[in-house]
């Protein structure tokens, strides 16, 4: 298998792809950028990603972007980890459901709110409205413990990142499901780990 090259900068939606990488065991090779000094604007990254957007990773030839694409290719990519239905479980198709649900209904929502832009009308809306949006994510939390019940998966990965930010800058309220989903995933040691190696990255980078 060839090498995984990781495109990384602490304290953005990347470390999320951090943890992911560190749950799967996956051996990677890291490619930190330092966005506070507008590397990833720079000629070489703007190669990898136009966007200039981080994560991104490199897998042999393949190139991918897009936090829910990085997601959905890792976890399959690594299957002894456990961490993604197969194509024939009957967890697959909610599995993908949660999966895009983050970047098609639930972010699009949280910068409409925090914008205070109004949405779209309902029939162009990708998420209806806020509230229904938010609540249809509390019930699935509520069964819990994690997104695909018993079985914790990439999914959470993604969620429970995603709404430990999301709550710190009270983007989405703390309410008592969201909060404990967000215990339960932070607790795991793949996250602990992370998180110390961005603290030391970002501390690096701040020198």
């Amino acid at each position: 298998m060839s090498g995984i090259v990781f495109y990384h900068s602490p304290n953005t939606r990347s470390t999320g792809t951090r943890i992911l990488l560190e749950e799967l065991g996956a051996p990677y090779e890291l490619k930190a950028l330092n966005m506070k000094a507008g590397e990833q604007r720079e000629a070489d990254y703007l190669a990898v990603n136009p966007m200039g957007k981080v994560p991104a990773i490199r897998h042999g030839e393949a190139l991918i972007t897009e936090q829910v694409a990085i997601f959905v290719y890792l976890a399959d990519l690594f299957p002894e980890a456990g961490l993604a239905p197969a194509l024939t479980d009957p967890q697959r198709g909610p599995y993908l459901r949660w999966m895009v649900y983050y970047g098609s209904c639930f972010e699009p929502a949280v910068v409409d709110k925090a914008l205070k832009r109004e949405p779209a009308p309902l029939s162009m809306c990708p998420y209806g409205d806020f509230d229904t949006m938010l609540k249809t994510l509390v019930d699935l939390l509520a069964v819990g413990p994690y997104v695909l019940g018993g079985r914790f998966s990439a999914a959470d990965v993604l969620w429970g990142t995603a709404l430990g930010w999301m709550t710190k800058f009270r983007l989405v309220p703390e309410l008592p499901e969201i909060a404990a989903y967000i215990v339960r995933v932070n607790d795991r040691p793949a996250v602990v780990k992370a998180r110390a190696l961005d603290a030391e990255l970002a501390a690096a980078q701040a020198a």
